[in-house]
């Protein structure tokens, strides 16, 4: 690892003035800090943001959960604000990574960062949030731009994510089994205005499936996205998993919200009905901002 500055600004606009293109913010630093010690990455000056007391908390409204950018997933995951609004984030957050990860983890990184395969995008597209920065709010629509690639300018720092609260949702993803990242995930939520369904770890960049949306809006039942085809040609492809694979696996997610058997590869799924409450889960730049 080269060495680097270390700052640990008090505020938010002195970790601002702080930023250039040869720095990092830092707060978990999940990726930041193994990227620096494989030689992946290198910074001039690494800011440390974690202290800032503004960047962290959870806040419920009527119509909306506040995370602050600093909160670490295992805060999701236990807040009892956020289990009883919107059960199906605090059940994705519960299941990424190890418990290391969840204990150092922030909801910020995760979304500045935006891995292809990461579960925090697709709650902000799925439930159509809103990422307070320093400068500007943005729509999570606009937000996420391809991979590894956000909106975010020089200096900018999230804030906070402000999710709207659905009238139901889950949040269903087939995981790596070492690591618990996304080979598939799937968002569905049904909003007062219509219906989301945000897909992650299938492509390059999470992205919102209008076919799939399209098709529960007539009936929110997974029967009917049973004619609704899935492309896999721009389809991520790996050794975990086909691009064929994936694209299949984006309707079976569906299908497990509801219930059914499903076929994976092999192994065969069968999840039992049971009651559930409005929110349902059944799984467990760059300008580095790698909270």
């Amino acid at each position: 690892m080269k060495s680097f500055n270390y700052h640990a600004p008090k505020d938010v606009k002195d970790a601002s003035k702080l930023a250039s293109s040869s720095s990092a913010f830092l707060a978990g630093g999940m990726t930041t800090i193994p990227s620096m010690k494989l030689g992946l990455a290198s910074y001039k000056d690494v800011i440390d943001i974690k202290k800032i007391k503004k960047l962290s908390g959870i806040k419920v409204s009527g119509k909306a959960v506040t995370i602050g950018a600093t909160t670490k997933h295992v805060e999701v995951a236990s807040s009892k604000d956020v289990k009883k609004a919107i059960p199906s984030l605090a059940a994705l957050a519960e299941g990424i990574g190890d418990p290391q990860v969840r204990n150092r983890g922030t909801i910020g990184g995760s979304i500045a960062n935006n891995d292809p395969a990461a579960d925090y995008p697709s709650a902000c597209i799925d439930l159509n949030a809103t990422i307070h920065t320093n400068n500007r709010k943005i729509k999570a629509e606009s937000f996420f731009k391809g991979i590894f690639e956000t909106s975010l300018k020089k200096g900018e720092i999230i804030e906070a994510v402000e999710f709207e609260i659905p009238k139901k949702s889950s949040y269903q993803k087939l995981p790596n089994p070492a690591s618990r990242y996304a080979i598939v995930g799937v968002y569905v939520a049904k909003h007062k205005n219509g219906i989301n369904v945000a897909v992650t770890g299938a492509k390059s960049c999470v992205y919102n499936d209008k076919s799939l949306a399209s098709a529960l809006s007539k009936n929110f039942s997974a029967s009917s996205i049973e004619t609704v085809r899935i492309s896999s040609s721009d389809m991520n492809a790996d050794i975990h998993a086909s691009a064929d694979y994936r694209a299949n696996m984006v309707k079976r997610s569906e299908e497990r919200r509801e219930g059914k058997s499903v076929d994976l590869g092999g192994r065969r799924i069968i999840k039992k009905k049971k009651q559930r409450s409005r929110h349902t889960h059944t799984l467990t730049s760059r300008q580095d901002y790698n909270y």
